[in-house]
């Protein structure tokens, strides 16, 4: 996958829905390596303004000078959930034009082994975004009970095996700690009925894992709430996701943010703080046969687009 690692996801289509003004303010919310920050900075004059964040400090420090050095970037090491923290902090509230999410883990992140998010690759267990903040995936096996890693494996990963699974990583730690990626790809795998399966058999336990203890589907919730706080009146949401679990979480939040409140539904005359927020543009985007191609990483991926009523 490291061929995909700065490979900018669904870029055309992105470009196309965030609706860009030459002269507008943007945020890109999950900077990861730049990639669509900088075909986003290529369509600006010098009076518009794009603001990156990310919680990595891997990411942080591998932005490219020609996009950190340019007057009309500026790149914040956060979480994507400070959103309105972040814009309200820079007098930019209801002043943003576009933001664009990519959701997930990067290829970087899962090219290198030391940060313990791939099964392909022997590292530490690891998996943490912002590897200075929170407990690690190791730490966080070690103490966690049968019962609510079952729980977490369902629930995030959709692991119609997770008692199976549960079970056998509580084993196996009983002998020695779950500490390297390898270690719990193995543990899964033996643990899994074998079905021919196309994926491998601990794609979905790392996936819940990973999710878990980054709160990603908290941090996602939070930053769609306060994504239409910033957007000024026709600005552009943009969320690129890659899996069922955030896609639906994406798509309730347009759905609902783009209709009267309830009580109001159906009646002539709506107060305005109770009609819709949003407006949900066109149908989820998926990338062409021609972008998996070139880059793996967009087969699962999906677009979803609304607009700041």
């Amino acid at each position: 996958m490291s061929s995909n690692a700065h490979v900018p996801v669904l870029l055309g289509p992105v470009l196309e829905g965030l609706k860009i003004r030459p002269d507008g303010c943007y945020v890109d919310g999950t900077f990861g390596r730049g990639g669509h920050s900088r075909e986003i900075l290529k369509q600006l004059n010098d009076d518009g303004r794009l603001i990156a964040i990310d919680r990595d400090p891997q990411a942080i420090a591998a932005a490219p000078k020609s996009l950190t050095d340019d007057p009309r970037f500026e790149l914040i090491r956060g979480e994507s959930a400070q959103l309105e923290k972040f814009i309200d902090e820079r007098g930019l509230v209801e002043a943003v034009d576009g933001l664009l999410f990519d959701l997930g883990v990067s290829s970087p992140q899962l090219d290198e082994a030391d940060r313990g998010f791939s099964f392909l690759r022997d590292g530490p267990l690891d998996m943490r975004m912002d590897p200075d903040s929170g407990v690690p995936a190791s730490q966080w096996l070690a103490s966690v009970d049968e019962k609510t890693l079952k729980q977490i494996l369902w629930k995030f990963g959709e692991e119609t095996h997770a008692g199976r699974i549960a079970r056998a990583i509580v084993d196996a730690r009983g002998e020695a700690p779950v500490s390297r990626t390898a270690q719990l790809a193995r543990i899964v795998e033996e643990a899994k009925p074998s079905r021919g399966e196309k994926k491998h058999p601990a794609t979905k336990t790392f996936q819940a894992i990973r999710i878990a203890i980054n709160k990603e589907l908290e941090q996602l919730e939070s930053l769609l709430s306060q994504s239409v706080n910033v957007l000024r009146q026709g600005g552009r949401l943009c969320v690129i996701s890659f899996h069922s679990l955030e896609d639906r979480i994406v798509k309730r939040f347009m759905r609902d943010a783009s209709r009267e409140s309830v009580q109001y539904r159906g009646m002539p005359e709506v107060p305005e703080e109770f009609r819709p927020r949003l407006k949900v543009i066109g149908k989820p985007i998926v990338a062409t046969a021609e972008e998996i191609e070139i880059n793996r990483r967009a087969r699962s991926a999906r677009l979803r687009i609304a607009e700041r009523t």
